[in-house]
């Protein structure tokens, strides 16, 4: 029988008690389908204001943490509550770093002293499994938050017979934020400046914690295939290729799984009329209620274009603004749900204001009107420059909304191209990165949709996907088994 690990989830956010992406969804979802496995999972994370305002069932446990950062000693409160009522979350709680509005940043920008608040949270993730006498198999950290962590592990707690056998995994969520701060900020970390190298946590005399998690771990993932490989490249490498092609042989790719107690047009409680691959009918009262949450007026063999997404340019709207024109021209409607850039707001606003009768905008987060899109859309456009993973065409599939992707990272690992001949395919990609390339695949996806025969078939192939997190959790524990083998050759070799 294998093995049951003992497993610390490390991150900055996890649903649902903190969201501001991704990184929250498959770190709530992947504890779950680990503890479905059998293994002992806890996870810890920073008790935010915004945890607070949640209202969820929290316990103070009445201890606490005693934190060095630099020539000070700061104090954190444990706190518990429960993921699915068996999973333990850890909170750790101190205001002044995390009583704040927002989770990172505020619209001016990101918070001028979170090299402190991550530093602390690092230091916190292992006096924490001290407190509570955890001795986790492996640490996984997640990003730039939790990079100082596998650090301190081997510098400050490399004698330490509590972590003979703990190993880290560390992930790579999106290489873009890698936790950037000014050398001055070193003494925090309380760290010999003998790590200040280009070894080391160095980058360009700056602190890099995103290279600190990727150096001095034992193996790194990303969220997908394509993504292990495109960020051992200057295009997508943004400065750290080098170290991620040193450690090629370290690095991993496991493509993200959903949540499909959540995502799922069988159960989903956001939509109007569920629906499945053997009986639709439930889809067309769903584009019927998108429309009345739109105020659109519904036009027969007319596809819904749906959008759900940051409003930046990592996510292709660079590509959208230059063709805007263009796809009003086509017989379709467009559906838009996210807040971003203002350049983009304003684009948008007057898009709505021009097309009043094919757009519908919405300028914010709303987690059911994102249900909503899904379900009532027929074609899901995410034409992003890089992709680490992508959910939302994940989630496309299995509500029979057609993805319209660019080929990077996850979307080129999960989207394959639809023949109208074979009648194979699950969507439709492009490979430049222009504009035309875009606009050249939403008009073949509307021409498919026109089609009838040929569109039933497209739904039918994306409907059949599974991309259940319970095949990402097994990839995630051959990927700890191979941190912990890691770890024990290097403790033979160095006795």
């Amino acid at each position: 029988m294998a093995k049951k690990l003992k497993v610390l989830i490390a991150a900055s956010e996890v649903v649902p008690f903190a969201k501001t992406g991704g990184l929250a969804d498959v770190t709530g979802a992947l504890s779950k389908e680990l503890k479905k496995l059998g293994h002992d999972i806890r996870v810890i994370m920073p008790f935010y204001k915004e945890t607070k305002r949640r209202k969820l069932a929290i316990k103070d446990t009445d201890e606490t943490l005693l934190i060095e950062i630099s020539d000070k000693i700061v104090q954190a409160k444990i706190c518990t509550a429960t993921i699915d009522k068996n999973i333990t979350v850890y909170l750790i709680e101190n205001d002044d770093y995390y009583g704040r509005d927002e989770l990172y940043r505020t619209a001016e920008g990101d918070y001028p002293d979170n090299a402190e608040r991550f530093i602390f949270f690092s230091k916190a993730v292992l006096e924490l499994t001290k407190t509570v006498n955890f001795k986790p198999d492996i640490i996984h950290c997640n990003d730039w938050q939790t990079g100082l962590v596998p650090v301190l592990l081997k510098v400050n707690e490399n004698e330490n017979p509590f972590f003979a056998n703990t190993s880290v995994v560390f992930t790579v969520h999106n290489l873009a934020y890698q936790g950037l701060f000014w050398h001055l900020d070193m003494p925090l970390t309380n760290l010999p400046w003998d790590v200040f190298t280009p070894e080391g946590i160095e980058f360009y005399g700056k602190i890099n914690l995103m290279k600190a998690g990727m150096v001095y771990s034992d193996v790194i993932n990303s969220v997908s295939k394509k993504y292990s490989k495109e960020i051992q490249t200057p295009e997508f490498g943004f400065g750290l290729e080098g170290v991620l092609a040193g450690r090629a042989a370290d690095l991993y790719g496991i493509i993200n799984g959903v949540d499909y107690d959540e995502w799922n047009p069988e159960s989903d409680k956001f939509i109007k009329k569920k629906y499945s691959a053997k009986d639709l009918s439930g889809k067309e009262a769903c584009r019927t209620d998108l429309f009345s949450k739109f105020k659109l007026k519904d036009k027969k063999n007319t596809p819904v274009i749906g959008m759900i997404s940051r409003l930046v340019d990592q996510k292709g709207f660079d590509l959208i603004a230059d063709k805007i024109k263009d796809i009003m021209k086509l017989n379709i409607f467009l559906v838009i749900l996210g807040t971003g850039d203002e350049k983009y707001h304003n684009l948008f606003k007057k898009i709505q204001k021009e097309y009043p009768d094919k757009v519908g905008i919405k300028l914010g987060f709303d987690n059911s009107l994102a249900h909503k899109i899904e379900a009532g859309s027929n074609i899901f456009l995410m034409p992003s420059k890089y992709e680490p993973c992508g959910l939302n065409q994940l989630y496309s599939l299995k509500y029979g909304t057609i993805p319209v992707v660019r080929a990077t990272g996850g979307l080129d690992d999960t989207i394959k191209n639809f023949k109208p001949k074979t009648g194979k395919g699950n969507g439709f990609k492009f490979s430049a990165y222009t504009s035309n390339a875009m606009l050249l695949k939403i008009k073949e996806a509307v021409k498919v949709y026109k089609s009838g025969k040929d569109w039933k078939q497209l739904v039918s192939n994306a409907m059949a996907e599974d991309y259940s997190w319970m095949q990402s959790a097994k990839e995630y524990v051959k990927l700890y088994n191979k941190a912990m083998k890691k770890k024990s050759l290097e403790t033979l070799v160095t006795v």
